[in-house]
Parts: C-alpha cells; sequence; structure tokens
C-alpha cells in the first residue's frame, strides 16, 4: 500500500489542474495505514471518546476493527449510523446550537475522507476564505481585512441563516462532481449526508444541512461556499473602476494658495522684520490648516469605486469604495446569488449595511475606519498617516460578558445610576489546589488576550485583569478562612503573587498573569498542517510504532493481536488498577494493550 502521505501530496498535485477530475479515490479507503493516520489526527481531541448512538467512541482501535471496515467498503455494506444530537451553548444567545456526536468507525471513515477531500480543494480556495482551513484563523481574516479594507466607505454585514442546516444536498453533490468523477466516493458521501440523526432516541431524517459535529463537516461547508468566493472574485472585476480618485478641487485650490503664499514669504524673507515674519508663520499655518481640512481626492468619485471580500465560515464582511446605494446594490446581488444559486438565505436582522465611520461586528471584534486627519512628516513630505486606516477594537460588553460568565463580577448601580464594581470569590474554585486556581485565573486571562490580541485597546483588559486578581485573592481568603489582605500576603513574592508547588522533577512556581497586554500585529499560531506528518507515526514513542511493535504496556508480552486503550483525560484517573498506574506514570492516554488486558480492563 502507498504511503498516505503520497497520496495525499499527488491528490494536491493534481488538483491544480482545474480540468483534471478524480476518478479512483474510493480505492484509497482500502489502505489501512491511512486509518491509522486518521486515528492520529482524531484520537487527541475532546469528542473522540465521546460515545456516539451506537455507544461506541474510538477506543479499542486495532487492525481487525480496520480490516472490518475496510471489508464493509469493499462490498459497499457500510452504513454510517444516526448521529448521536446534543444541545450546546450559542456564543452570545440563550440559543442552543445542534451537535451531532458520530460513532467510533464514522469518525475514522469521516477523517479518512476529509483529508482526501482537504488535499483536493485546499490548492483551489480562495485566498479570502480563512474558516476551518489549514494555516488560517480569525486572527488571519481580521488582518486581512485590516491590510485589504483601507479606505473603504461601506460595510456590508453578512450572515447566512442557519447556513449548516440548510445545505442543499443536491447542490453540493453536483458541485462535488465537477471534480471527482468515482461514483463510489460520492455514493459514500451520499450516505453520511443522509445518515440522519437521533434525538430521545426517535430517528429524524435528514434531507438538507451537513451534519454538525461531524470530521467532514467543515470542508464540505467550505466547498459549497467557495462558490460564493468565486462568485465575489469575478463580481470585484466587474465593480471595481478607476486606476485613482480624481482630486478634490477645493483641497487643490487651497494647497496651491498655502504654495504661493510660502513661495512670496522666501522671496521676501529677508526684508521682512521680526514681527512681519512672526505674522507671516501664523498666516501660513493658518493656509495649512485650512486646506488639510479637506480631503485630497473627491469622495465622491463616481469614477473610482473597489470593493473587498473577507469570509470566515458562513460570516462574511464586505468592504466598499463608493456610495450605500452601491453597499445596497452589493446585499442586494449577493442575496439573490445565494438565494438562486446556491439555495441559502441571508439573515436579515444580522445582514446589515454600515458606514465605516460607524462599528461593524466581525468575528467578536468592532471594525471601523479612522477619520483622523493628523499629519506627520515622511519621506513624501507632510502625509495624513492615520486617515482610512482600519482599527480593530474589543468591545467593551465582550470582556466585561467574559467577567460576568466567569462568575467573578457584580455589578451595582447606585440611587444615582452609576455602576459599582464588585468582585467575587468562585466557590468552585475552593475546593482546587493553590496552584491550580491561579493556573485557571491564568488560562483564562490568557484565553481572552490571546483572541483579542490585534485590537488597538486591548490594554483594556488590564481592568478585566484587576477584576480577576481581585475575585482570586477573594477565593484563597475563602479557601483559607482569612483575611483578603493576609491571602494576598501569604503568597506574596518579590511584588508577584506566586504559588510553589511539588511535581516529581522538583518544586516549581505558578505566578499569576503579570506580563501585559501589548497590541500585536500578527496572527497567533493556530496553523496545523496542509497534510499531515506521516513519518511521525514511525518515530519511537509515537503510537503506531508501539502498536507495531506488539508489545503489551501492561503485561509485555508480544503478540500481533494487539489494541489501543484510549481514555479521554487523566484528570479521572485514580491509580487503583494496573492499567491506571501505567497511564498515570507514563503520562498517556492511549496504550498498546494485548486483547486479554483490553478485556481486562473492561471487566
Amino acid at each position: 500500500m502507498r504511503n498516505p502521505t503520497e497520496v495525499l501530496k499527488s491528490l494536491a498535485e493534481k488538483s491544480k489542474d482545474e480540468l483534471y477530475r478524480f476518478k479512483r479515490l474510493y480505492r484509497n479507503l482500502y489502505n489501512p495505514e491511512f486509518y491509522w493516520l486518521a486515528y492520529k489526527n482524531i484520537y487527541a481531541n475532546d469528542g473522540s471518546m465521546t460515545a456516539g448512538a451506537d455507544g461506541t467512541t474510538i477506543e479499542g482501535m486495532s487492525n481487525e476493527k480496520i480490516n472490518e471496515i475496510i471489508a464493509s467498503l469493499r462490498d459497499h455494506s457500510y452504513r454510517p449510523k444516526p448521529a448521536k444530537r446534543v444541545y450546546i451553548a450559542k456564543k452570545n444567545s440563550n440559543k442552543k446550537r445542534p451537535l451531532g456526536i458520530q460513532s467510533g468507525n464514522d469518525k475514522l471513515v469521516q477523517e479518512v475522507v476529509r483529508m482526501m477531500l482537504e488535499s483536493i480543494y485546499e490548492p483551489s480556495f480562495s485566498k479570502y476564505s480563512h474558516g476551518f482551513r489549514p494555516q488560517r484563523s480569525c486572527h488571519t481574516a481580521l488582518l486581512q481585512i485590516q491590510h485589504n479594507f483601507t479606505g473603504v466607505k461601506w460595510f456590508v454585514e453578512g450572515d447566512i441563516k442557519a447556513y449548516f442546516d440548510t445545505i442543499d444536498h443536491h447542490v453540493l453533490i453536483s458541485i462535488l462532481r465537477r471534480r471527482i468523477a468515482d461514483e463510489s466516493f460520492i455514493d459514500l458521501i451520499w450516505k453520511f449526508l443522509r445518515a440522519g440523526y437521533l434525538e430521545n432516541w426517535q430517528y429524524n431524517a435528514t434531507f438538507s444541512g451537513t451534519p454538525q459535529g461531524s470530521g467532514i463537516s467543515p470542508i464540505l461547508a467550505n466547498i459549497y461556499l467557495n462558490e460564493l468566493d468565486s462568485y465575489m472574485e469575478e463580481y470585484k472585476v466587474e465593480f471595481d473602476r478607476g486606476d485613482a480618485r480624481r482630486s478634490n478641487n477645493e483641497y487643490t485650490m487651497r494647497q496651491s494658495r498655502y504654495k504661493r503664499y510660502v513661495d512670496k514669504c522666501k522671496n521676501n524673507w529677508t526684508t521682512m522684520n521680526e514681527e512681519e515674519k512672526a505674522n507671516a508663520l501664523t498666516e501660513q499655518k493658518r493656509l495649512r490648516k485650512e486646506y488639510q481640512q479637506f480631503p485630497a481626492h473627491a469622495p465622491q468619485d463616481e469614477g473610482y469605486k473597489r470593493i473587498q471580500y473577507v469570509r470566515y465560515a458562513d460570516d462574511f464582511l464586505i468592504g466598499i469604495i463608493g456610495s450605500k446605494v452601491d453597499a445596497e446594490k452589493v446585499k442586494a446581488d449577493i442575496s439573490a446569488f445565494l438565494s438562486t444559486k446556491l439555495k441559502l438565505t441571508m439573515s436579515a436582522e444580522k445582514t446589515l449595511v454600515t458606514h465605516s465611520h460607524d462599528k461593524a461586528r466581525f468575528l467578536g471584534y468592532d471594525i471601523t475606519v479612522n477619520n483622523d486627519t493628523t499629519t506627520r512628516k515622511t519621506s513624501k513630505g507632510q502625509c495624513r498617516v492615520f486617515m482610512g486606516r482600519v482599527k480593530l477594537y474589543l468591545p467593551h460588553e465582550k470582556w466585561v460578558g467574559k467577567l460576568l460568565d466567569y462568575g467573578v463580577l457584580k455589578i451595582v448601580k447606585d440611587a444615582q445610576g452609576k455602576e459599582n464594581w464588585k468582585p467575587l470569590q468562585r466557590d468552585d474554585y475552593m475546593y482546587l489546589e493553590p496552584h491550580e486556581i491561579v493556573a485557571q485565573y491564568n488560562a483564562q486571562i490568557r484565553g481572552i488576550y490571546n483572541y483579542y490580541r490585534l485590537a488597538s485597546n486591548v490594554s483594556v483588559l488590564n481592568k478585566f485583569r484587576y477584576v480577576m486578581e481581585y475575585s482570586m485573592y477573594k477565593t484563597f481568603a475563602g479557601k483559607y478562612r482569612i483575611t483578603m489582605t493576609k491571602a494576598k500576603l501569604k503568597f506574596q513574592k518579590n511584588g508577584a503573587f506566586s504559588v510553589p508547588y511539588k511535581t516529581k522533577a522538583g518544586e516549581k512556581t505558578v505566578v499569576f498573569y503579570n506580563q501585559g497586554f501589548r497590541c500585536m500585529k500578527y496572527a497567533m499560531g493556530e496553523f496545523v498542517d496542509q497534510t499531515p506528518e506521516y513519518a511521525r507515526l514511525n518515530r519511537p514513542g509515537e503510537l503506531f510504532f508501539r502498536f507495531k511493535s506488539g508489545k503489551c504496556d501492561l503485561c509485555g508480552t508480544h503478540s500481533k493481536d494487539v489494541m489501543v486503550h484510549q481514555v479521554s483525560s487523566l484528570k479521572g484517573l485514580t491509580g487503583k488498577s494496573r492499567w491506571e498506574l501505567v497511564m498515570l506514570e507514563k503520562h498517556r492516554k492511549a496504550l498498546i494493550v494485548c486483547r486479554d488486558c483490553h478485556k481486562e480492563i473492561h471487566t
């Protein structure tokens, strides 16, 4: 069998030819090593050990399990199990989002399919798309806006109503068939789309949408909306007009008046007395300020238009240099395209046309265009270096809302309506070890900072840190039943709140976050490799290498019939069982065990 990485690279290389159609994809599902690669990709995920509707997870991974899957794929008897539907809280809303949990075998097969689809489509995806893609993130989308949206006058905030639930299966399959000429592979995707779900132990068929929570849902969603990305690229070619804005007559006239006066002063400078010189300089400043109040180019030049577009999943933002009429037309055109071509509906309440001097909301940031006319001396002379620049802001309600969600803040209004903020202790943290309490607070501070580090006003998180700090002091005071001052002094060392703790490697110290909140101009490292590193599977210590050795981690015997025993987390292990003790000692969530030991574990 071919090395899976080589197969994926070959698919990616062939996909560069837009006319190439893939005809022999399904046979790759017969390669056992593809499933080990899939297992490596997903076994550490939080949801990998969550049981599907049939009660199975990816636990017990073995060659026998892989061979059973391959056999069912060969004779086309493979049928995905209905997903188990659960509901999770939706951000910034009282509503809940449906999530489908797949069975263990389906998770593996979907991951193999996902890798192949990603290799085929990723090279051809638009540069304006950032959601669920390797080497891209919310930050890369926001940075693209910051770099490309300079000088825009209008924003169109786009949102597709119930996108993942309303994807038309027939449209999706027709899109896939443009590049994939393997009906067995297409039929497998059909099976996943129509697998249905169980809710309250009642089966529900699925006639639209992608199975949220499944491994293939993100890539299928991107393939679908790549049609919108392509449409916007074509739309941009037709919309953009002119090479540059025409000059503003008001600006040009007043600038010329200023320059003539400066030249006149230079010619007569030697003959002027001190009072005349002072008056001349004052007049120069007045004239300069006068022309700088006007834009250098006509702000409403019908001969110059530009449109910019960025998408993250089903949310997109459009920047327009043009009139409000242009912006409204763009919104209507996109809505018509989505409705007629993709059978999707724009959310009327969330799709807004906003002036760039106001704030548009995208990916949790407030986005606006700077109107600052302040000039600075540059190599090109005095320039308005801030004019038209895109600014990213952390909304006030976002960080305050986090404090309220964490239960560390109480806001009380007095008789005059003034807000009084009161940090609160966290009762659920009192039973943690001291260093764990500090670590939890640090993680939450770093979490919000890492996401909003691109914001110009990210320093406002100093207030967030202050509330968290005093909440932590109160939590320690409640834990040790002492005053907050004594709790602070108890762990204060060199001006920092430090808690020592013991490990096998010796004593360590966790310090409460004190690294500041500096605005960054680069994306966080939320990146993954475009193709998996297959070579890592065969490194000593790696899971697949250990599996191939056939040695049981518990009894030490060698056998060809070994399997993987896995747990979702080490935190719940007590060390009372032999296998728990080995996991804790090796600090591994997965052990290679023989069949007898696996049976003993589950007895």
